[in-house]
């Protein structure tokens, strides 16, 4: 069976595991994975608590398929908001190119808590994943802080976007204040 030639197919398989031999994953898996995904997307859509053996039923796969490509509930929650996350993600640079460091920081945090408010379970995923484009674009803001001499060198992305959870948390008028609190501490 040939590779899948179309390019949302080239990209997707781009970021599937490879096998042990470091083959690329087979079009069959890949229709799957692309499967998988629009079935919890829309189950997620409509119950957030839908479960993983639902979605598998749904999508017609057995258990196994769907933990093979997503071994926890976070794996596929990342996976089926990927592509969003990224442009959100790619707004920080634009947000710079706007504003001072730490407006556009303001901004950006503003704009991920709401989205991720709108999106249950997403949060708790970006707090389990080691990396994420969300995490790299925090890192993007606060070297711009740095260079500007707003923020403190040093400050992990991860930490600062676990210390931001808050504002997905807690969406009333505390959350502009505790941003306050938080970014005074990222200051030199």
């Amino acid at each position: 069976m040939g590779t899948p030639n179309t390019p949302a197919m080239l990209s997707l398989l781009s970021t599937l595991e490879f096998d042990d031999e470091r083959k690329p994953v087979r079009a069959d898996a890949v229709k799957n994975y692309e499967h998988i995904l629009r079935i919890a997307h829309d189950a997620f859509t409509q119950d957030s608590a839908t479960s993983l053996n639902t979605i598998a039923k749904r999508a017609g796969v057995g258990p196994g398929t769907l933990y093979r490509h997503f071994p926890t509930r976070e794996a596929l929650v990342l996976a089926v908001y990927r592509r969003e996350l990224e442009r959100l993600a790619a707004r920080a640079e634009d947000l710079l190119a706007e504003h001072a460091p730490l407006d556009a920081f303001r901004r950006w945090f503003e704009t991920l808590a709401d989205y991720v408010r709108r999106r249950d379970g997403l949060g708790a995923a970006m707090y389990t994943a080691t990396t994420t484009p969300v995490t790299a674009a925090v890192g993007t803001l606060l070297t711009a802080g740095e260079q500007s001499g707003d923020v403190r060198p040093g400050l992990d992305p991860a930490d600062v976007l676990l210390l931001m959870g808050f504002m997905w948390r807690d969406g009333d008028g505390r959350a502009h204040r505790v941003m306050e609190l938080a970014i005074a501490g990222f200051r030199p």
